[in-house]
């Protein structure tokens, strides 16, 4: 074998080292927690009904065990099944509720680690990807607003792929934020959704045990192999999955 042939990070790796170090420089704590999580932290903690749809088997892989008490976590997890993670959402809420019972206010943390959907598979959709998730909390006092998260994002992808980046602000839904905003970014001549987010839900803030009448912030995941699809080029995102040498080169 020829020694002058080395081996490289994966495109991926290099990616997720560039958003840490973005949003490091934004004030944000790194967040890491487990790819089996717990259902309170995937779907409960975050405002997400025992009747949404993402709970169903066509979209989360359910670890077949018996219920098990999680050590170190709150009590809705004690008795909580288990999944393959969905987001890293649970990550840095965990991380958020733990810091804020510890007197932790304000305090920002951002996660950015592998998330599996049982799903239909696409040149944009892969049934394992990276995604990245960020909060900040504060008091009231502190007044982190919408305005804030939207500042912060157009920093991080000017930072990522470029300040001529087009980026659009949608009006959207998700049970864990209130209000709701989508990240939509040009690729290839069309938007292509980047991320979702919007102020903390009340409800979710009442689940880490906090009163939201006292502290607000705010929460945005999204994907990291679409930044790579943007920022490379590279026109499916099962290319990252497949072992091809190839992509290496960055």
């Amino acid at each position: 074998m020829d020694k002058d042939i080395r081996g490289t990070e994966h495109p991926l790796s290099l990616l997720a080292k560039e958003a840490y170090q973005a949003f490091a420089e934004l004030g944000f704590e790194i967040a890491l927690g487990p790819e089996i999580e717990t259902e309170w932290y995937n779907f409960d903690i975050l405002n997400v009904s025992k009747d949404h749809p993402a709970r169903d088997m066509q979209d989360t892989f359910w670890i077949k065990t018996s219920p098990q008490p999680s050590p170190g976590q709150g009590e809705g997890a004690e008795k909580s099944e288990k999944v393959l993670r969905t987001h890293t959402t649970g990550v840095t809420a965990f991380a958020t509720e733990k810091a804020a019972k510890e007197g932790r206010i304000p305090n920002a943390f951002i996660s950015v680690g592998k998330v599996f959907r049982n799903e239909a598979t696409d040149n944009t959709h892969e049934m394992q990807f990276f995604q990245i998730d960020g909060s900040m909390l504060g008091t009231i006092e502190d007044g982190f607003s919408l305005a804030n998260m939207k500042g912060v994002l157009t920093e991080f992808y000017k930072k990522m792929l470029g300040s001529d980046i087009e980026i659009e602000f949608r009006p959207s839904f998700f049970p864990f934020t209130e209000p709701s905003i989508e990240v939509f970014a040009k690729f290839k001549g069309r938007w292509l959704e980047m991320m979702g987010g919007g102020m903390t839900n009340p409800a979710v803030i009442r689940n880490m045990g906090l009163d939201p009448k006292k502290v607000q912030g705010f929460c945005f995941g999204g994907g990291l192999d679409r930044i790579a699809m943007i920022k490379w080029g590279i026109p499916d995102v099962r290319f990252f999955y497949q072992g091809d040498l190839r992509l290496n080169q960055f």
